[in-house]
């Protein structure tokens, strides 16, 4: 099943909706943006590696490419499948390299809205930590994973990595404010984390754009606000991804806004493929860093908020 020709599927920027693969592992049903997905592919030979990590199966030769296999029953607490001829592996591409993930069956794609998607919120405390989205559709309950997470975990040093920095833009960068839109809560921590190293201490962190814009649209509701209040923060670094509201849409509130226009906006994705790009450009992102490009995240913003 070949998923070459995204362009086909992409849609309009802004409309809030996606496209999803949907697939089994175990008695679970689970989706992954078709953004995320090269191909899905019949399982071929897989070369084990020592001392691997214990959900990653070893690595395919696949186009003179070498990948790794991650075992996504493993990662989920599933027993290996029972008719194990059904199984597929998905290739996907996320921060800037591809990885195989091993599941049971692939059934079709969806296409959704993100307001169908659901944050596990307390329900939390009954899925897997690495789900990040609950997917309500008239054939049921479907799981969004973490799957930046789910490779770190295997991977670390994949990690955004901390960057170089002197006193005088550590000073410059305390004086200003900035809002983190990121619906994973390890990317979430790691980012601001990171940034508040390079820093920039001030932050505000929101885990989807409909928690970010109604917190940004209810300041500017009063006819005397203005851009000098210290509650509008000075920058919004969001992630593409996220339930209730993605982040091409919350670029596209802002940009349309005539009080909040003037906010600098910085998609921070693993997902920037260039027909991405483009409708990251067509809602008026102020510029675009796929992750985990850390230091190129920072160097973009002391352009935009301190020269």
């Amino acid at each position: 099943m070949a998923l070459t020709n995204q362009s086909d599927i992409l849609l309009e920027s802004g409309t809030n909706e996606l496209e999803i693969v949907m697939f089994h592992v175990g008695t679970g049903m689970f989706g992954i943006n078709v953004l995320k997905v090269r191909e899905i592919i019949q399982p071929v030979e897989i070369t084990e590696t020592p001392n691997r990590h214990q959900n990653l199966e070893g690595i395919i030769r696949l186009r003179e490419e070498v990948i790794p296999v991650i075992d996504l029953a493993k990662v989920l607490g599933y027993p290996p499948a029972d008719q194990p001829e059904h199984d597929k592996f998905i290739i996907g591409e996320l921060n800037q390299r591809k990885v195989a993930f091993h599941v049971h069956s692939v059934s079709r794609i969806h296409r959704i809205s993100w307001e169908q998607i659901e944050k596990p919120g307390d329900l939390s405390q009954g899925h897997d930590a690495n789900t990040i989205g609950i997917v309500k559709m008239d054939q049921g309950m479907a799981l969004l994973l973490d799957y930046e997470k789910i490779v770190m975990d295997i991977a670390p040093k994949t990690e955004i990595q901390s960057i170089q920095k002197n006193e005088d833009q550590v000073n410059d960068r305390s004086n200003k404010k900035l809002m983190i839109v990121e619906d994973s809560p390890v990317l979430r921590k790691l980012l601001a984390d990171t940034l508040e190293e390079a820093g920039y201490t001030s932050i505000v962190v929101y885990q989807d754009g409909k928690e970010a814009w109604d917190f940004v649209n209810g300041l500017v509701k009063t006819e005397d606000i203005d851009a000098s209040d210290i509650r509008i923060p000075d920058a919004i670094i969001t992630d593409l991804e996220m339930p209730r509201m993605d982040g091409h849409q919350l670029t596209l509130k802002i940009k349309e806004h005539s009080k909040l226009q003037h906010l600098p906006v910085v998609i921070f994705s693993s997902l920037i493929t260039e027909d991405l790009y483009h409708k990251g450009e067509r809602v008026g992102a102020d510029a675009q860093i796929s992750k985990p490009e850390i230091s190129q995240l920072v160097e973009e913003m002391d352009k935009l908020i301190l020269n």
